[in-house]
């Protein structure tokens, strides 16, 4: 085949918990993840070997980088090297997941780039294989792989599925600038700095919540360590978590490292009201509706 197109989704940390900084440099984290029904397309097309290049198109396509700073490129160099084969990709990525959002966007082509490549050089890489590869490029990326809903471990690259049952429905405040995700690190381990830090471990009922399928006991579980963080980086996103709960939402967080803010609707028809009236408080940049969970990234297109 010539051409392969992936679709990717963005995804949403239902528990994000941060336990101590490790001798790599990386935090111990717990966490929850879903995947959610915001998506990036990725389209990779034959090359001359040796060609990696990047184009990128859609929302805020001009924040992403073009060079080897670009996720999907890494990805598929990874690749190439890892299955030894003289190959080149022209990659084509359309932006529908937040950029520097907290929602994974650039692991998400990372792991949409990875399976595309796979197909279209016929490297035929076992699934262990792909996570392998995937977690030497991000905490996120094989999560992005595997999709639906899982728990991490490590520094988030060790991925298991979890026991989920259910449906959410889930409304999303973009913020009009993207955040740092190391800034964010780094602002709690001052916030934490006379603290005794414990390993993060995830909360047992927020896992009861999921194996019963109910998002209003899944909403009354949602966390994130890195939220205190976020909030004292960029105040705001207060008011919008205040906004979002003052119109119904029954869990509120802020994504990851923000600053994308979450909401967890009883329903298909409260997601929409909350989206409108989130949408009219002139808070947030803009405001997005998913569902989840849903499958990681996947060929759609060959």
């Amino acid at each position: 085949m010539s051409a392969v197109v992936v679709r990717t989704p963005a995804k949403v940390n239902l528990a994000l918990m941060v336990g101590p900084l490790r001798t790599d440099g990386f935090h111990e984290l717990a966490s929850v993840y879903q995947a959610v029904g915001l998506y990036d397309e990725v389209a990779a097309t034959l090359a001359p070997p040796g060609e990696f290049t990047v184009r990128v198109s859609g929302r805020e396509a001009g924040k992403v980088p073009l060079d080897n700073g670009n996720l999907a490129i890494r990805a598929a160099r990874l690749l190439a090297d890892h299955a030894g084969v003289d190959a080149g990709v022209a990659i084509d990525i359309t932006k529908g997941i937040p950029v520097a959002g907290g929602m994974a966007g650039g692991s998400s082509d990372a792991a949409a780039a990875l399976v595309a490549c796979d197909a279209l050089w016929g490297t035929k890489t076992d699934r262990n294989t792909l996570l392998g590869l995937a977690a030497r490029l991000g905490s996120d990326v094989p999560f992005c792989l595997l999709g639906g809903t899982a728990i991490g471990a490590g520094h988030g690259e060790i991925v298991t599925p979890a026991l989920a049952r259910g449906t959410y429905e889930w409304v999303f405040a973009l913020d009009g600038e993207g955040m740092s995700t190391p800034a964010v690190y780094a602002r709690l381990d001052r916030i934490r700095d006379d603290l005794a830090v414990l390993p993060p471990r995830i909360p047992e009922p927020m896992m009861a919540a999921l194996a019963s399928g109910s998002a209003t006991e899944l909403g009354a579980t949602l966390v994130n360590d890195l939220q205190p963080a976020a909030l004292r980086i960029r105040p705001r996103l207060g008011q919008v978590l205040d906004a979002g709960r003052d119109y119904g939402a029954i869990g509120a967080v802020v994504s990851g490292s923000g600053p994308t803010c979450a909401f967890l609707a009883r329903d298909h028809v409260h997601a929409v009201d909350l989206a409108a009236r989130l949408a009219g408080t002139g808070l947030c940049a803009s405001v997005r509706r998913a569902t989840g969970p849903v499958p990681g990234a996947r060929v759609v297109e060959s």
